[in-house]
């Protein structure tokens, strides 16, 4: 049973029509069978996942996240689900969603939702996925699952937009998205997957955006207990803990001071879908810096050809976007901060030609070549801002010791829905991040990808052991 709220008389208030639209949003979720997903969504959904389980396993070799799964899973006495690293450890299932979450944005590498700020695979998957290997659940559902549960997080982050970046989107919607996901998973109805998202809501972090500037790694924590609440909203609602429709209002309006839009909860739904407007990653750095990443990418090319150094390079200018600005640590103290720092992406690229993790890597924070041009690098406003997809630009300006000056601009980085990757260049990056600790793991994804349907009927469970078996 969800409870209605007895202060919403007015009906066209604004957090009556957000409390309906949640109710629509959410029965739609609950009605829509996987198989009624149309194909290219579907296999956008695998993509996905598997570009999330590879960036989870990408990050198994950082000794804090080495650390803190042990320390997650150690009070563990089941046997459910499996940890991606390299002990591939079976424990409970909410251990196993922590420990997977922790991991999961630490590299930078997980995709993002382009029209809003949010990384909805991130909050979905860990809890989802463990979820489903222990519940025995069908590959094909899960699939439908984090379709569904990406609809409900990227609407809400569009509904509920905040006027500057105060309150991370890790932190604001992770226990929202994990709910969500096990809600639709274990085939709740309409009232119940209401009750469960809304506790969800109601369970989200006040986690400073500006944490990840300052190199809090406390930051990466937030998807991995974001994906336990979740898991524990969704057991809970069913014995009358649930939230109400008017809860994503109550918090992020009330609360958090955001903005909201009702019909962005609702309109064209099962047309227009939310996982198909994301974008995926080559560079582990945030996403707001990878405009000026292409742009220096190129110029690091021509300054090659010309048989020039680094060391030729006097002093870098970054025009870029609202949100580009606010990157501005000059020397990052973690590697979060490096990823989020404008200064040390341009310098880390230039000096070592690419966008990768080994240019956010921990010798890079005293690498005396790369802290040279972090202090070289300039910040300035790119005018004007055009909509989207063109609201993410970089200029970049090499001015070389000799006085010459190169520029380069992007209006646009690759990856999102306008401009893909290829799927080869993702099934490359997969192959990159997870060979070398789970050998079958990029083939088995890669069938995963090229025909979701070949997998209904096979439990969630036979896909983890077929991709961690060594």
């Amino acid at each position: 049973m969800v409870l209605s709220s007895k202060t919403a008389i007015d009906s066209t208030s604004p957090r009556a029509l957000a409390g309906a639209g949640m109710r629509t949003l959410t029965a739609w979720a609950a009605g829509l069978r996987a198989d009624a997903i149309p194909d290219v969504v579907l296999r956008r959904a695998a993509l996905v996942l598997a570009d999330n389980i590879a960036a989870i396993v990408a990050a198994e070799a950082e000794p804090e996240v080495r650390a803190a799964q042990a320390k997650l899973t150690e009070c563990s006495t089941a046997r459910e689900a499996t940890v991606f690293n390299r002990t591939a450890a079976s424990v409970d299932r909410y251990a196993t969603a922590a420990a997977n979450g922790t991991a999961a944005t630490w590299c930078e590498l997980d995709e993002g939702y382009r029209l809003a700020p949010a990384h909805a695979g991130a909050y979905i998957l860990p809890a989802l996925l463990a979820e489903a290997e222990a519940a025995g659940a069908d590959t094909l559902q899960v699939l439908g699952a984090l379709t569904l549960g990406y609809e409900i997080v990227g609407r809400c982050a569009q509904a509920f937009p905040f006027a500057a970046m105060t309150v991370h989107p890790h932190a604001a919607f992770g226990t929202l998205g994990a709910a969500a996901g096990i809600g639709i998973l274990r085939g709740y109805d309409a009232d119940m997957l209401l009750a469960t998202v809304s506790a969800g809501a109601s369970m989200v972090f006040a986690g400073p955006y500006n944490h990840a500037l300052e190199g809090a790694l406390v930051r990466n924590l937030w998807t991995g207990i974001s994906a336990w609440v979740g898991i524990r909203a969704a057991d809970l609602a069913p014995l009358g803990l649930g939230g109400i429709a008017e809860s994503a209002y109550d918090v992020f309006v009330g609360c958090f001071g955001t903005r909201v839009d009702p019909p962005a909860l609702t309109a064209e739904l099962g047309q227009r879908w939310a996982i198909v407007s994301g974008y995926h990653k080559l560079f582990a750095c945030c996403q707001y810096a990878h405009s000026a990443v292409e742009a220096s990418l190129v110029l690091g090319e021509r300054l090659a050809s010309t048989g020039r150094t680094p060391d030729d390079i006097a002093e870098i200018t970054v025009e870029t976007h609202p949100r580009g600005l606010t990157l501005t640590e000059v020397e990052p103290p973690t590697v979060l901060s490096a990823k989020f720092s404008m200064p040390h992406a341009m310098a880390a690229v230039a000096a070592r030609r690419t966008g990768g993790q080994t240019a956010f890597g921990r010798d890079t924070l005293d690498d005396p070549a790369i802290a040279r041009l972090r202090h070289a690098v300039r910040l300035e406003p790119y005018a004007p801002i055009e909509t989207w997809p063109k609201d993410r630009p970089g200029r970049v300006t090499w001015r070389l010791s000799n006085g010459e000056t190169w520029t380069e601009a992007v209006e646009n980085a690759r990856g999102g829905e306008d401009e893909p990757f290829s799927t080869d260049e993702l099934l490359g990056k997969i192959d990159e991040l997870t060979r070398a600790v789970f050998p079958a793991m990029p083939d088995v994804l890669r069938e995963l990808i090229v025909d979701p349907h070949a997998v209904a009927g096979k439990p969630w469970r036979d896909v983890v052991t077929q991709m961690t078996k060594r």
